[in-house]
């Protein structure tokens, strides 16, 4: 039908460099967590932890073969899910507040 060519997904080398970079991202955030010595790094840490959490949900869409583009699409619906969550939970925390406040 047409001459163009089919877009090709990611290879091999791109998919599992992807998966290696959330895989190791999660075992250094969980160094940072646990680490005795800085409450800075600890810091660090907990941020990255919720950080890799969320990539970690990317993880089935690295597979050779698959376009980059459903990646993308893949990391805008986590980001899209935290912060719905995110509002829900801060909205629930504020009606509590406005609830419990005296009269």
């Amino acid at each position: 039908m047409s001459d163009l060519p089919k877009p090709r997904g990611m290879t091999r080398g791109q998919a599992r460099s992807i998966e290696f970079f959330i895989v190791f991202m999660s075992v250094a955030a969980l160094v940072l967590l646990f680490q005795p010595f800085s409450i800075q790094l600890y810091s660090i840490g907990a941020g990255l932890v919720v950080l890799a959490g969320l990539l970690f949900n990317l993880v089935p869409l690295c597979q050779p073969g698959k376009p980059f583009r459903s990646l993308v699409k893949g990391a805008f619906v986590v980001v899209a899910v935290f912060v719905i969550a995110t509002l829900l939970a801060l909205g629930s925390a504020l009606l509590y507040a406005v609830s419990t406040a005296p009269a």
